[in-house]
């Protein structure tokens, strides 16, 4: 489940321009019988989509630089997430493909993020955001 401070996904809703969503509609299957709680798939199916120049400041987009609190070891990571093209884990760009490129999507700084990574269900504390 992702979630926000709240602990609601209700509560904090994934909020993309229509730009970054028509970007990623292409990598996702959008069939809601096909679709797990933890896919970008679904965060696509549930987001609230607003024009480009709506998008709330701070918003987790494609190529912002997001800094990360993993919550049970508090270790910190920075990185830009980044269409697979451009993915390169040595200049610190992930894949919005990536499991925690797709967790972090729409949330904003200050929200509270769990997803299942390879190593199991985490959960992240956003702590920076820059376009």
């Amino acid at each position: 489940m992702k979630s926000g401070k709240a602990k609601s996904k209700e509560k904090t809703p994934v909020i993309l321009c229509e730009e970054d969503y028509n970007l990623l509609k292409q990598f996702a299957g959008t069939k809601t019988d096909d679709i797990s709680e933890m896919s970008l798939a679904y965060e696509l199916n549930r987001a609230v989509v607003v024009d480009n120049e709506a998008l709330p400041v701070g918003t987790i987009r494609l190529n912002s630089l997001v800094s990360v609190k993993e919550v049970n070891s508090g270790k910190v990571t920075d990185f830009r997430i980044v269409m697979p093209i451009d993915a390169d884990i040595k200049q610190k760009k992930i894949s919005i493909l990536a499991p925690l490129g797709a967790a972090l999507i729409g949330f904003r700084k200050g929200d509270e993020v769990e997803w299942k990574m390879p190593a199991g269900v985490k959960r992240f504390t956003v702590l920076n955001v820059q376009a």
